[in-house]
C-alpha cells in the first residue's frame, strides 16, 4: 500500500511527472497526486506522494524537505491521517420550518484533500 507524504509550496508549473522524478531518487514512488482547484483548474500548491515503504517515506522527508523543485523550495512532511466524515447530528441539516428536526441522510465518505 505505501506511506503518503505531504508536499507543500509547489510551484504552479510543476507536474506530477516532475514530482515523481524527484521522489524516485529516494525510493519507489507508488503514486503522485497534485491538488488542483476544481473551479480554476490551477494547482493549489500542494500534493501527496505515496512511497512504497515507511523507510522510503522517512528518507524522502529527511532528504527532500527544503529541496528546490521548479522555482521554489518545497516542504515535505508526514501526510496527516485521512479524515472521514461521520453521519450524525452535527453532519445533517435540521428542518427548522417544520419543527420536526428531520436530518438529511449522509454517508461516511473520505473528505477531499486540500492544501
Amino acid at each position: 500500500m505505501g506511506i503518503e507524504v505531504y508536499v507543500g509550496q509547489i510551484a504552479g508549473t510543476v507536474t506530477e511527472d516532475e514530482m515523481r522524478k524527484l521522489f524516485s531518487v529516494v525510493g519507489t514512488v507508488a503514486s503522485v497526486h497534485l491538488v488542483i482547484d476544481p473551479v480554476s483548474g490551477e494547482s493549489r500548491g500542494c500534493g501527496y506522494v505515496r512511497m512504497s515503504s515507511e523507510e522510503e517515506a522517512r528518507e524522502a522527508i529527511d532528504l527532500l524537505n527544503g529541496a528546490k523543485l521548479g522555482d521554489r523550495q518545497i516542504v515535505v512532511k508526514n501526510a496527516p491521517p485521512k479524515k472521514f466524515s461521520k453521519p450524525g447530528p452535527s453532519d445533517g441539516n435540521r428542518d427548522s420550518r417544520s419543527g420536526r428536526g428531520e436530518q438529511q441522510r449522509s454517508s461516511t465518505k473520505p473528505l477531499k484533500k486540500g492544501c
